[in-house]
């Protein structure tokens, strides 16, 4: 059973409708994350990865900063009991403020959703240390790059977001990014920033400086 998904403000609905999640394609094994969902892969023929095993449970309590892989980070309101056809369903309620939307993740699915804690000290390194790489841009139509960006993006996985502003992000004297190329940037680095402000109890536009800053420094 998939998240449900409600706006604020709004009841939620008596039945819960699947929501499917794609993987993304071809990423390595990221300690500290457990399941790695990706996001809508657009119909390009992209093979999605095998299903990974169960990682152990994570207790979530309120008031606990979490990432869910489609959304980024949001904030654990609680968890309550909530009647979904006839029986009473045990959900997660995360809201992220930026947008104002809840979503309700049934507990015992939190982990196959991608659901999960804010990444540690260690993850949050490499992945800076991913920034700090040389850009690899594979020699591939922009629209099937553009598809393999957005589905790790939608990952969830620290490393691979940082991979995809790594990828795009031009200096001065570098060529120009095209309009699309812009937006995927900015959606990764946003995703990323406000995870690491999570993290350092700050702001996204402190915790994006702070991204710019590493690459200039690399």
């Amino acid at each position: 059973m998939a998240p449900l998904r409600a706006e604020a403000g709004t009841a939620p609905p008596v039945a819960p409708k699947p929501m499917p999640v794609a993987a993304p394609p071809n990423l390595p094994h990221r300690p500290g994350l457990h399941q790695r969902p990706g996001g809508h892969s657009g119909g390009g023929g992209l093979p999605p990865l095998p299903p990974r095993p169960k990682g152990p449970p994570v207790d979530f309590k309120a008031g606990d900063h979490v990432v869910y892989p489609t959304h980024g980070v949001g904030q654990v309101q609680g968890i309550e009991d909530m009647p979904v056809a006839g029986m009473s369903l045990k959900v997660i309620i995360v809201t992220f403020e930026e947008n104002r939307m809840t979503l309700r993740v049934p507990v015992n699915k939190a982990a196959s959703s991608g659901l999960r804690k804010l990444a540690s000290q260690d993850l949050i390194k490499e992945a800076l240390d991913v920034l700090r790489g040389r850009a690899r841009i594979k020699r591939t139509m922009w629209s099937r790059r553009a598809q393999e960006y957005e589905q790790k993006i939608n990952s969830g996985d620290p490393l691979a977001i940082a991979e995809v502003v790594r990828d795009l992000h031009r200096n001065a004297g570098q060529p120009d990014q095209s309009f699309s190329e812009r937006q995927i940037y900015e959606q990764a680095l946003d995703r990323l920033a406000a995870e690491l402000a999570a993290i350092d109890r700050t702001d996204k536009a402190t915790a994006a400086e702070k991204l710019l800053g590493v690459m200039k420094s690399g």
